[in-house]
């Protein structure tokens, strides 16, 4: 939950312009009103009638002064927004709690009050209030939903000013705004094993010797509470002040998910298809594998990963990884397709090292980015692909053609060590995640690796 910006519209505004702004609020019954008599005057001009004349004045004079009146009223009001909660997955529901506080000394009249909200979220939320004490508050709420994830702004918040009469309306805004971010749908994952990971002690982790024999020793200077059965003599007397070894230290398992973002490998858009799919399996194994202690990272096809370009670019310790979480959530909820044509830059990145756990969501593949894609696989933990035949997602299943060039695809990278799963259009990710432990199992040697 956030704390929506609060701010105040005021009754006094400059004379610099203010005929013009008050003659710009005229309702159509005040226009009316305003033409009536003038037309009534100009008739009894020309006919000589004053009773005429007296009522033309009457009905021009009106809607003017109304006009007058409410735009030098002078009282202030307060508002705020409260946004529960600012960050919400796609389909789900936020609610909005609108402020409203007189904070003048003089009641108000006839107010609407309304929010300004993207057409995808819904209609614009408009409310009457007939009339707020000196001092009194008011507060209201309506709902927002999306099918489409994104960053979503909402307000400013207007209000409308009305006289009595109906002749004059003026709308006043506040400048404070509040974000909505939909991001995509997290599906839960039970845990399985993959094999390719180091095994280790909890969930996700494994430990590193800090030191590799007496003579290798790396030690470090004394801390206030160290254990004195810790201290390295040898090397307290070489440097002259008290030294320890080092412990085993905890070490977290890494797991990279890449996403593949290129234009040229999905077809269609909307909240069913093969790319929104890909979003939402990506982000339900980045919530899966942190939960499960591992350290992680989102690499796309063009070589951006996030958390970031830190010392190795994945999420830090534990106490980290919320923050972590709630950045690659922002990032999934505004990633767009990229104009890149292959998968060069994430390999790049992937390249000259042991980077754990590799776990890939491919669109179409041709040939040449199959064997590109499958060079990512040499590496030291296992590799799980999803791979998406887009087109199958376009047509229905008694449409669909055989396995063809996405077959050998996906051979292409099972000869190369890769776990490689087919999507089927709508397949629940649970399954295909079930579905890759038992291919798994089938190539990889018995004694497999850890849970996840």
């Amino acid at each position: 939950m956030t704390a929506g910006g609060t701010g105040r519209a005021e009754g006094e505004r400059d004379d610099k312009g203010g005929l013009r702004t008050a003659l710009g609020g005229l309702t159509t019954r005040g226009r009316s009103f305003l033409a009536a008599g003038i037309a009534a005057a100009i008739c009894a001009y020309v006919l000589g009638q004053s009773d005429l004349l007296r009522v033309g004045l009457l009905l021009a004079v009106l809607p003017l002064v109304c006009s007058a009146v409410l735009y030098r009223t002078r009282y202030r009001v307060a508002g705020g927004r409260r946004l529960t909660p600012a960050r919400v997955p796609a389909a789900g529901e936020a609610r909005v709690h609108l402020r409203v506080e007189n904070v003048s000394r003089l009641p108000t009249g006839l107010l609407m009050l309304q929010d300004r909200v993207p057409y995808v979220l819904g209609p614009r939320p408009r409310f009457v209030l007939d009339r707020v004490e000196a001092g009194g508050r008011r507060e209201v709420s309506y709902r927002v939903r999306s099918d489409l994830r994104g960053r979503y702004p909402l307000g400013p918040l207007q209000l409308r000013l009305t006289d009595p009469f109906g002749m004059c309306e003026l709308t006043r805004s506040f400048s404070a705004q509040d974000t909505l971010t939909v991001i995509p749908r997290v599906e839960p994952l039970p845990p399985v094993r993959l094999s390719g990971e180091a095994r280790g002690y909890g969930d996700g982790r494994h430990r590193s010797l800090a030191l590799a024999g007496e003579d290798d020793v790396i030690p470090r200077g004394y801390r206030y509470g160290d254990d004195l059965r810790r201290v390295h003599w040898r090397s307290t007397a070489r440097y002259g002040e008290l030294m320890v070894r080092r412990e085993e230290q905890p070490q977290r398992a890494r797991c990279t998910v890449l996403l593949d973002t290129r234009a040229v490998a999905f077809e269609g858009a909307g909240p069913d298809s093969a790319f929104e799919w890909a979003v939402s399996g990506a982000a339900s194994v980045l919530v899966h594998m942190l939960e499960r202690g591992y350290s992680v990272r989102l690499l796309t096809d063009t070589g951006s990963s996030v958390p970031g370009e830190g010392a190795d670019g994945f999420a830090g310790a534990s106490q980290e990884s919320a923050d972590a979480a709630g950045l690659m959530m922002d990032t999934l909820a505004v990633i767009d397709h990229s104009d890149g044509t292959g998968l060069s830059r994430a390999y790049d990145v992937l390249r000259g090292g042991n980077e754990g756990l590799l776990v890939a969501f491919f669109g179409d593949l041709d040939e040449e980015q199959a064997a590109m894609a499958a060079k990512m696989s040499h590496r030291g933990g296992g590799a799980l692909a999803f791979v998406l035949d887009s087109g199958t997602w376009l047509r229905e299943p008694s449409d669909v053609p055989g396995p063809g060039d996405h077959g050998r695809r996906l051979r292409t990278l099972r000869e190369a060590g890769w776990t490689a799963v087919a999507v089927e259009r709508g397949a629940p990710l649970e399954q295909l995640w079930r579905r890759a432990e038992q291919e798994r199992s089938g190539l990889a040697p018995a004694g497999g690796g850890e849970g996840v």
